[in-house]
């Protein structure tokens, strides 16, 4: 090791996500494993809340009714959930649209990837909302749901029923949201590096790479 070496500097990363889109499921996915094969890049993430649905009743609906208002049927949804479900397959990501009976509000999951920020555990609690939702079915709007989550992921389950059984960050969640769409941000997944370097989508991991190596030489520089 070369003591003399300056110190690397960190790049931060924001994650503007929403818990209940699917291609937000596949971006973190490569951007995991994109971080994962660069372990000579110092990375601090930072997740954003995005609400896709922002007039989501706090209970949510049930699936059918909203396949119908975002979609206009069954046979469009299936058409659309099939091709990501094959994307998915790919990248070791299980969908599994046929076990969703709600579409629920996000605002609590959300909630949920703040409180753990505190504890170190968000990137954990991040991927075990996406898979409870997407692979087992299970509606991340119940606060039993995201309670069972967080003791998962390592977390005290009675501090977190506390919490979500209050109304501790829902202001910030609908804040980050509106920060967004100010920003110009309009779909998601968004990844921001370095404050000044955005793409959009769900994105090949050579390219994410891409975007780290430029924001990583700039601060270098």
């Amino acid at each position: 090791m070369n003591i003399l070496a300056p110190p690397k500097a960190r790049l931060s990363v924001e994650i503007v996500h929403d818990l209940v889109c699917p291609w937000c499921y596949l971006g973190v996915r490569r951007v995991f494993r994109t971080l994962a094969r660069r372990p000579d890049l110092l990375v601090d993430v930072t997740w954003r809340p995005f609400l896709l649905n922002p007039d989501m009743p706090r209970g949510g609906m049930s699936r059918t009714d909203y396949v119908m208002r975002k979609f206009g049927g069954e046979e469009r949804a299936r058409r659309m959930y099939a091709s990501i479900t094959e994307i998915g397959r790919l990248e070791g990501v299980m969908f599994r649209f046929d076990r969703l009976r709600r579409t629920p509000s996000s605002v609590d999951a959300h909630r949920l990837v703040r409180w753990s920020a505190g504890f170190g555990r968000a990137d954990e609690v991040v991927e075990a909302v996406l898979a409870a939702h997407f692979a087992d079915g299970r509606d991340i709007g119940d606060l039993s749901v995201l309670t069972a989550i967080a003791a998962s992921c390592g977390l005290r389950a009675a501090s977190a029923r506390a919490f979500l059984a209050s109304t501790a960050e829902v202001d910030a969640v609908h804040a980050d949201n509106l920060r967004a769409h100010r920003l110009g941000i309009n779909g998601v997944p968004c990844f921001v590096v370095a404050g000044c370097h955005a793409i959009a989508g769900a994105q090949e991991p050579e390219v994410i790479e891409r975007l780290l190596d430029v924001a990583a030489a700039e601060l270098a520089m």
